[in-house]
């Protein structure tokens, strides 16, 4: 475990470097006696030093949903970071690629809760009830922290990536907002295309099963931290495609078919 200070001096190297655009190196490799309960209490720290600056949590996002992502990563379970407000863009904006790093692109779809969700035994019929509406939405994920040290070249930790927002950097939320009891989520499908071509396709079924459960399993993992997801929130529940590159002049678009489409370009 690593001490309060070096947890304070590592959120604190994260919430600089996403100010500046930069990444710094793995924490992994500097401190080989990393946990993954350190790098949630450097997300921690970290999401503390956006709060002084006024940013507001309006949500949680899920990552690492999928059994080959879970495997590459060498864990048994998905991961969690908040969602900033600095880190919602508008359906059909241009965005500035210079707000990022490396960014790349997942399909999700996204949960608005009305009812807060608190406990160790939350179900997926829990999350449905709670659910006011889905909505499809976009991850843009980015690293702070390199994937492949420089002068090593060894790939980094989960608890690297735990510490840097779960990689999260930007989210765009369709128009279509769906009552979840009205369609079986399971079978939601998203066409993920850049200028013009079709680079990835998926079901949501691939995010544990069903999206919901992996709700249900957030709101369950952080109780023991006196922590919840409130009414109001926007809970991510997990791509569905593999993360594609993109660049400025990239034009990106993802059609969910009967529940509408997302469209954006980096410039």
């Amino acid at each position: 475990m690593l001490s309060s200070q070096t947890v304070l001096d590592l959120a604190y190297e994260l919430y600089e470097a996403r100010k500046r655009r930069i990444q710094v190196r793995q924490f992994s490799l500097r401190f080989p006696e990393m946990t993954i309960e350190d790098g949630y209490a450097i997300q921690r720290a970290w999401v503390k030093l956006e709060q002084a600056d006024g940013r507001i949590i309006r949500g949680r996002k899920i990552g690492l949903t999928s059994k080959a992502m879970q495997q590459a990563s060498q864990i048994t379970e998905p991961d969690f970071a908040p969602l900033m407000d600095d880190m919602f863009f508008k359906n059909g904006e241009d965005l500035l690629i210079s707000q990022f790093i490396a960014p790349r692109i997942e399909v999700e779809l996204a949960f608005q809760l009305n009812k807060s969700l608190r406990g160790s035994n939350i179900s997926m019929e829990d999350v449905l009830d709670a659910t006011e509406f889905v909505i499809p939405a976009i991850e843009i994920i980015d690293a702070r922290i390199e994937q492949f040290d420089r002068d090593s070249k060894v790939m980094r930790k989960v608890f690297d990536t735990i510490s840097d927002f779960a990689a999260n950097a930007g989210i765009i939320l369709g128009d279509q907002k769906t009552n979840p009891s009205a369609i079986d989520l399971r079978w939601v499908g998203a066409i993920l295309s850049k200028n013009d071509v079709v680079e990835e396709t998926g079901l949501a079924a691939g995010v544990l099963n069903h999206p919901a459960i992996g709700v249900a399993w957030l709101a369950n993992k952080i109780a023991p931290y006196g922590e919840e997801l409130n009414a109001g929130d926007i809970v991510l529940a997990g791509s569905f495609t593999r993360p594609i590159t993109a660049v400025a002049g990239d034009k990106l678009s993802a059609d969910y078919g009967s529940l509408g489409s997302i469209n954006f370009r980096f410039i």
